[in-house]
């Protein structure tokens, strides 16, 4: 992909190779090449930014921040982002990362639909989410190049329906457990698929809770 700098290209290490496999044996192909894509965009945008980060740990953010919609990795009661969370931050212990920045890409992956908090944190942090906001809904496309876009997307080709199939996707991962779009965006994917479904309300809570006042 010779439009893409070397600085936004995949590392060449035993731990990004591990976990391009891992991702791949178990993601369906739109996650993978999503997950491929966001990765690159979200590099890209740090080139940009000149944002220091390192790109294992953004390799790893990206690619298994959408894991916990895949019913291995799902979990009947957490959030779809903080099952793929877990699974990452599993992960990156067994192959020696430390403590920490194994703890990083945690924190990437469980806020990365969590809009207006992660741009002011940890570059990791920041660019898993910058990617996420680029290939989903398209945030700053204009900022790439029309060759950096062409590129990532020829080796990592989106679907000819993208938006519908991510949208479905998500659908799939969060169908049985509804509560856990309360208060976040997955709200609006519920209310898409099941319009006469009964969404949370934090008003509610309040004014149901125990206080007298």
């Amino acid at each position: 992909m010779s439009a893409i700098e070397a600085g936004a290209a995949i590392p060449d290490s035993a731990l990004a190779r591990a976990i391009g496999e891992f991702v791949r044996d178990t993601e369906n192909e739109l996650l993978f090449n999503h997950s491929s894509r966001v990765y690159h965009f979200g590099a890209l945008a740090g080139l940009r930014r000149g944002l220091r980060f390192d790109r294992e740990l953004l390799y790893a953010g990206a690619m298994f921040h959408d894991l916990g919609l895949m019913p291995a990795h799902s979990s009947r009661e957490q959030r779809f982002e903080v099952d793929g969370a877990h699974a990452a931050r599993e992960f990156l212990l067994a192959h020696g990362i430390p403590e920490d920045e194994a703890y990083t890409v945690w924190t990437a992956i469980a806020l990365h639909t969590t809009p207006g908090i992660p741009q002011h944190m940890h570059p990791v942090v920041a660019l898993v989410t910058a990617g996420v906001e680029m290939d989903v809904l398209g945030i700053d496309y204009e900022s790439y190049a029309d060759a950096q876009r062409e590129a990532v997307v020829r080796a990592f080709p989106r679907t000819p329906h993208f938006k519908e199939d991510i949208i479905q996707a998500f659908y799939e991962g969060i169908r049985h457990k509804p509560q856990t779009a309360f208060g976040n965006v997955k709200a609006d994917v519920l209310a898409d698929k099941e319009p006469h479904s009964h969404r949370g309300d934090f008003c509610a809570l309040i004014r149901a809770s125990r206080w007298h006042g």
